[in-house]
């Protein structure tokens, strides 16, 4: 997701730490518990996933949109190159609508996911794209427009009305507590990129860092109150100095104190990718990166992975295969869509619509280094 400048959070926001009763919330892992459940792990290898059938996260897990068989095949084409984790949206409006429904998909989801032997990192909200979300049924995606129908969540209203965050609030326990000791979740993320302002065309919504820096620990209380067996992250994005807390703002602050493993995201060259690991690794936690790879960008499965890979790293590539979010499009496209001309190079994406690899040398890449001990970079063959 394209990087963007921030609004400072006023001084006012630090009062919402205190807000937050510590007694209503399991203790964050120290980095003892956090090393020793990591080291338990297999290197988490896979992609941020939405169907090819879905062009947000409302359509995926809508009741008259799920689509389980597509889900069934593209988790399988997953399998075939060795990636063993998926992170996967969710969306309050889902539950406040139908909770129940909801519930039940995630776990036809689960037992998808289960049979393909893919365990799943779910995210509560997200702060990018459109911020004002509906229910039901989506719009079609825009033509030659990249991600042209995410919503974000909770949406610009609900971020801006405390007298609402009893129903964000009863989401996040509800959720996490349903699927607190499953083992086929791996890692909740509570917060995709908090702190971005929006992306594409909706940049626009004031004192949002505010807002969000009062809300973010709330929600790792309530999510900690269902006392889950996994652990909590969200992950940084932005910003040049990670491993020096008085560098950063009010929401990074958060991220980086209240997360039981760090994660980030970097859609750069394979020398900073480098730098923000040793950054990450400086808290002495174990270190996810949830979203990389923009060929056009800089960022490859070439640059970077393997370099996540000698890091002990787990990495979630952004983009699986092709179908309505179009993000084989470059972030670009909002300003000019590509309605008639295909990107040079795609974007994201690992798959075309049919299954076939973008690049198969990258699928050989993914799998090599999936198959090989933590910690190894095996040689390419010659």
């Amino acid at each position: 997701m394209i990087r963007r400048t921030f609004l400072l959070a006023t001084a006012a926001v630090a009062m919402a730490f205190a807000a937050v009763s510590p007694a209503e919330a399991r203790e964050q892992w120290s980095r003892e518990q956090a090393n020793k459940w990591y080291d338990k792990q297999p290197w988490l290898i896979g992609a941020n996933y939405n169907p090819g059938s879905a062009v947000n996260e409302i359509e995926m897990w809508h009741e008259a949109t799920f689509d389980p068989a597509t889900i069934d095949k593209e988790l399988g084409w997953a399998a075939s190159i060795g990636m063993n984790t998926m992170r996967v949206f969710l969306h309050n409006l889902l539950w406040e609508n139908d909770a129940e429904g909801l519930k039940k998909r995630m776990g036809q989801f689960l037992d998808i996911a289960e049979k393909h032997k893919i365990r799943i990192m779910f995210v509560l909200f997200d702060s990018v794209w459109d911020p004002n979300p509906v229910y039901g049924l989506q719009s079609p995606p825009i033509p030659g427009v990249h991600n042209s129908r995410w919503v974000q969540a909770p949406g610009e209203a609900r971020l801006k009305d405390a007298s609402q965050y009893d129903k964000l609030e009863a989401y996040v326990k509800d959720i996490v507590g349903t699927f607190a000791k499953d083992p086929r979740i791996v890692v909740w993320d509570v917060w995709n990129e908090p702190n971005n302002k929006g992306g594409g065309n909706y940049d626009h919504i004031p004192d949002k860092n505010k807002y969000v820096a009062l809300l973010l620990p709330q929600v790792y209380a309530w999510a900690r109150s269902a006392d889950p067996t996994q652990p909590l992250t969200s992950g940084v994005w932005i910003g040049e100095h990670w491993d020096q807390l008085d560098k950063v703002d009010e929401v990074e602050r958060v991220q980086l104190t209240q997360s039981d493993i760090n994660s980030f995201h970097d859609y750069s060259w394979p020398e900073t990718f480098e730098k923000r690991v040793k950054q990450m690794q400086s808290y002495g936690r174990p270190v996810l990166c949830t979203e990389y790879m923009a060929r056009g960008n800089g960022s490859t499965f070439d640059g970077s992975l393997p370099i996540a890979k000698k890091y002990n790293v787990g990495a979630y590539n952004w983009g699986f295969a092709d179908g309505k979010t179009q993000t084989r499009l470059p972030w670009d496209s909002w300003k000019k869509p590509y309605t008639y001309d295909e990107p040079t190079i795609w974007f994201h994406e690992v798959f075309r619509a049919d299954g076939k690899p973008y690049r198969q040398a990258e699928t050989d890449l993914i799998k090599r280094l999936a198959a090989a001990p933590k910690g190894v970079v095996p040689a390419a063959p010659k």
